[in-house]
């Protein structure tokens, strides 16, 4: 049933991704106009919905949930970063599609997703994924991007949505509260994430010709390895690995971590490899055909862990 539910939320938010294409398609905006959205998407609404998802009493279920989500994400990008490598070695993949690979776009999907299939007081276990993967950003991206090894620590740090889960976390502990027309004006922000990040896709795919995107050749198996393969080995981990026992409500903490697992390659590829010129509009390619397939493939994967 929830295989089900995440169809449809995923659906509808692909029928919004295919207008906002046919908008670029039309000439009516330009592909560019989407950084404006893209800035806006970073550093105002995931902020919000951050922190206002820590706005919950910190009793021990919420106290094991938050523990189990650290460590299941820990685990769970450790097992990712691993597969990768091995993939790179054994396929020969370059540093657009190793990060492709190991690298989903759960910063822009998970939140909308646990928002409108299992509703906002989940968020909070979701940002404990995405702070890790924030780290490896800035670390393992951007030195395999830019073909050099310096890790930029200061960018972790820096980093909006990090700096949201801080002072969420400090809004935890202590037990603050934000005034309510300011928790509703966060939540408001929560409720165009989803539509806002695919009216950011869509626009990037009405500005692509199709003969472009079939050039690449490589696409279907970096797309096969994003979509199903690496998701498929963290659903063994989170399935049997027995973590879920760990806090009353493990199995749908560990099905978050799946579900960020299983969303596209992430933009932040694109973003690095535009940085570093390196190969910027192949990773775009990537992060367009991955996000129009998840559509089918997230239920999938959903579907066998409900098994």
């Amino acid at each position: 049933m929830l295989s089900l539910i995440l169809a449809e939320k995923i659906f509808s938010l692909f029928i919004i991704m295919i207008m906002s294409m046919s908008l670029v398609r039309l000439k009516i905006v330009k592909a560019s106009d989407s950084k404006i959205m893209s800035i806006l998407l970073l550093y105002l609404f995931f902020p919000c919905v951050i922190i206002e998802s820590f706005q919950v009493n910190f009793t021990p279920e919420i106290q094991h949930g938050l523990l189990l989500s650290t460590i299941a994400a820990v685990i769970v990008q450790a097992l990712l970063l691993f597969l990768g490598l091995f993939w790179q070695r054994v396929l020969k993949l370059n540093a657009v599609e190793v990060c492709s690979v190991i690298y989903s776009n759960a910063g822009n999907l998970i939140i909308p997703l646990v928002i409108a299939v299992l509703g906002p007081e989940w968020v909070i276990y979701s940002s404990t994924f995405l702070a890790v993967q924030l780290v490896l950003f800035w670390t393992h991206m951007k030195s395999t991007m830019a073909r050099e090894p310096h890790m930029d620590w200061k960018a972790v740090f820096t980093n909006a949505n990090m700096i949201a889960i801080f002072i969420g976390l400090i809004l935890l502990f202590t037990g603050w509260r934000m005034p309510q027309p300011v928790n509703d004006a966060f939540h408001a922000l929560g409720l165009v994430i989803g539509p806002s990040a695919m009216i950011i896709a869509g626009m990037l795919l009405g500005n692509m010709s199709w003969e472009k995107i079939k050039s690449y050749k490589r696409v279907p198996l970096v797309a096969f390895l994003r979509l199903i393969v690496m998701p498929l080995m963290v659903l063994v981990f989170v399935k049997y690995s027995g973590l879920a026992s760990f806090s009353p409500d493990g199995e749908t903490i560990l099905l978050i971590t799946l579900l960020a697992t299983a969303t596209p390659s992430a933009t932040t590829c694109v973003s690095m490899a535009s940085l570093f010129d390196n190969q910027p509009e192949y990773a775009s390619v990537i992060n367009v055909v991955t996000a129009t397939l998840c559509t089918l493939t997230m239920p999938f994967i959903v579907w066998i862990y409900q098994l």
